[in-house]
């Protein structure tokens, strides 16, 4: 089957990969001039599907004006005359209920846990290296107010067999050696030891490389809009002409909402602006061995490698992609404050992406019409977390075989109704 996949970030990538190998003609289509150059770019490198939860909860409509408020905040919303944003914003509300958000969780960690298993998989196979480590996320709380609160997060992980440790300040020093130089920062921490760490842009080079033997990357070429005949797709309609296809995997992000609306496909898939630093190790001892989440800011901190990844912040603002020097300062000061002198900051990297954030959590993955058409989008913070169980999957729904997890809860048909 000739399959052509929209996007060469990381989930086109890996979609790429497990459809060449399943052994359909494989074309991937990506405007930028190669693979992981936007959101896959440079992310909080998290691989942690015990962490993969909803941002829509009960108690965030309280939070978030908390957030907004408070000197760096992890939140920033920058109102627009845009419906989209306000709808968005009105249906992730309406998921701020316990039912919903033990709901939307539970359709988010087999997918996370899965995908986890499929890039060990992958990694045993290929070879490939991208700064990887597997020393756990310890999620680290600076109140009794926030330990005490993670009851309902414990249970889903439970539920699914998620390895987790609830840690004292003993616990998180000896997970995280630095930490011992500020025991007065934290009150205690949620470790989930079977989380991962590397970084998304290395992997998705890595793998878009090996993938070319068997698959065509294009890049440098736009689709205007998806082709066909009223039943099924035929095809794109490109920069440099018509391409033809059997099947069309839409992975573009943020931007996968703008190509489905002229087909009458309207997911809530909406940009929410991350921003990250990459610094160089000053003092190996005084840095991360793996990711601590600053709960509070609600910033990661990984170690990628001989750098330090800072990643975090949300911003509500469309499609804007300026870098504001305002939302450096959240990041500045968790890493400061938790690893001070781990990082060189005079020489750190600042930059943005756009995440595409569903209102309820789970991502976008599954058959969508015309026949033919087929989603893998809306992974939201977790798309290095998921990117290889999604591809997996949709490789074998598009291949006709049946997947090794359900993922019918994970389709576009939940938002029609």
């Amino acid at each position: 089957m000739r399959v052509l996949i929209l996007g060469g970030g990381v989930i086109g990538v890996t979609s790429a990969y497990y459809l060449a190998k399943a052994g359909h003609e494989v074309t991937v289509l990506e405007r930028q001039p190669g693979p992981a150059l936007e959101t896959s770019y440079a992310n909080a490198g998290q691989i942690s599907p015990g962490y993969s939860s909803p941002w829509a909860g009960p108690g965030v409509p309280f939070k978030a004006v908390k957030w907004l408020l408070m000197k760096h905040g992890p939140l920033a919303i920058r109102p627009r005359l845009d419906p989209e944003m306000w709808l968005w914003l009105l249906q992730m509300l309406r998921n701020c209920t316990s039912a919903r958000y033990a709901v939307n969780k539970a359709r988010m960690v087999p997918i996370a846990e899965y995908s986890r298993d499929c890039l060990r998989s992958l990694r045993a196979e290929t070879g490939l290296v991208y700064d990887e480590r597997s020393r756990g996320t310890l999620q680290l709380f600076r109140t009794q107010k926030q330990l005490d609160g993670i009851g309902s997060d414990v249970e889903v992980l439970k539920q699914f067999g998620v390895p987790h440790q609830i840690l004292d300040r003993k616990g998180c020093a000896t997970a995280e050696p630095a930490l011992a130089r500020v025991p007065g920062k934290f009150v205690g921490g949620l470790r989930l030891p079977g989380d991962e760490t590397g970084d998304c842009r290395l992997f998705t080079e890595g793998l878009a490389k090996i993938a070319s033997t068997m698959a065509n990357f294009r890049y440098g070429i736009k689709v205007s809009h998806i082709l066909h005949d009223g039943r099924k797709v035929t095809g794109v309609a490109t920069s440099e002409g018509v391409v033809n296809a059997d099947a069309v995997v839409v992975a573009l992000g943020s931007y996968s909402p703008r190509l489905l609306r002229p087909l009458g496909i309207r997911i809530p898939v909406y940009p929410v602006k991350g921003y990250s630093l990459t610094l160089p190790i000053a003092d190996h001892a005084a840095a991360p061995v793996s990711t601590v989440m600053d709960e509070t800011y609600k910033i990661a901190i990984t170690r990628l490698g001989s750098r330090i990844r800072v990643g975090g912040t949300a911003e509500i603002a469309g499609y804007d992609l300026s870098l504001r020097p305002e939302r450096r300062a959240p990041l500045e000061y968790s890493v400061t404050d938790l690893f001070n002198g781990g990082g060189q900051m005079d020489k750190a990297e600042f930059w943005c992406g756009l995440r595409p954030m569903t209102p309820d959590g789970p991502p976008v993955v599954g058959r969508a019409n015309p026949e033919g058409l087929y989603l893998n989008t809306g992974h939201g913070t977790l798309g290095w977390t998921m990117a290889c169980g999604s591809g997996r999957v949709l490789a074998d729904v598009i291949s006709g075989q049946q997947p090794e997890i359900d993922i019918c809860e994970l389709g576009p048909s939940r938002y029609q109704g």
